[in-house]
């Protein structure tokens, strides 16, 4: 009984949980389109045009596999927190999109909105204590003045 009536003691322990399981399947998410080279990086980048940029689709397609690899990574890590639960918001908001626009349906668009939710929460919540922002950035005595007004 006194499982069920926890303090939630072990809430660090499940976000270093969490972490590890969707960092390592945004990992295998995005190498893929890492790999898929400049042509792959085109076709992906195309879809910034949803929201107006219609410049450098290969760059844009590349930072998509980025973000989701990179971001998997710095995720499992706990390292460099909301800046990497922003950039795969925002790539997970343009893969939402894209799924709509296609006409995709619940079904298509889903894994994107729910993963996209996830990072908008993550970024308020923060890595855990199991983590390298933790460790580096431990109190706010070592962050700048700025990061404390904008975040």
């Amino acid at each position: 009984m006194a499982f069920i009536r926890s303090d939630f003691r072990y809430k660090d322990f499940g976000l270093l949980l969490l972490r590890i399981g969707i960092g390592t399947m945004f990992i295998l998410h995005g190498w893929p389109k890492l790999a898929g080279g400049p042509e792959r990086w085109e076709a992906i980048g195309h879809n910034m045009e949803l929201i107006g940029i219609t410049f450098a689709p290969a760059f844009w397609g590349f930072m998509a596999g980025f973000a989701e690899a990179a971001g998997g990574l710095l995720l499992i890590l706990g390292l460099f927190w909301r800046v990497t639960c922003l950039l795969l918001l925002f790539t997970m908001i343009i893969a939402t999109a894209r799924h709509v626009a296609a006409g995709d349906g619940f079904n298509g668009y889903s894994h994107a909105l729910e993963a996209a939710i996830l990072f908008f929460s993550l970024f308020f919540i923060g890595p855990g204590r199991y983590s390298l922002d933790n460790k580096f950035f431990p109190t706010d005595k070592y962050r700048s003045r700025f990061s404390r007004i904008v975040v």
